[in-house]
């Protein structure tokens, strides 16, 4: 996700080499993503991910307005 779009952590798993990951909905598109540096989101949880690793995490609000705002200026397509 290049455009830094707020995920939500939807499921979560430890692999057997130890690499935390995690299913994430971004605006309806699922993908897998690296949990490493952000080991303590859960479930619920919203985040920005870049180069496919979980690197900053919002609260619902925040991944509220930042969505609302990049549909308003066209970067995602409005809600249906």
């Amino acid at each position: 996700m290049c455009l830094g779009i707020p995920g939500l952590i939807v499921e979560r798993w430890v692999r057997d080499d130890g690499a935390i990951l995690a299913q994430a909905d971004f605006d309806g598109e699922l993908r897998t993503v690296q949990l490493n540096y952000l080991p303590d989101l859960q479930v619920g949880d919203y985040t920005i991910v870049h180069a496919g690793f979980a690197l900053t995490r919002l609260d619902a609000q925040q991944a509220a307005e930042t969505l609302r705002l990049m549909r308003e200026t066209g970067v995602l397509a409005p809600e249906s």
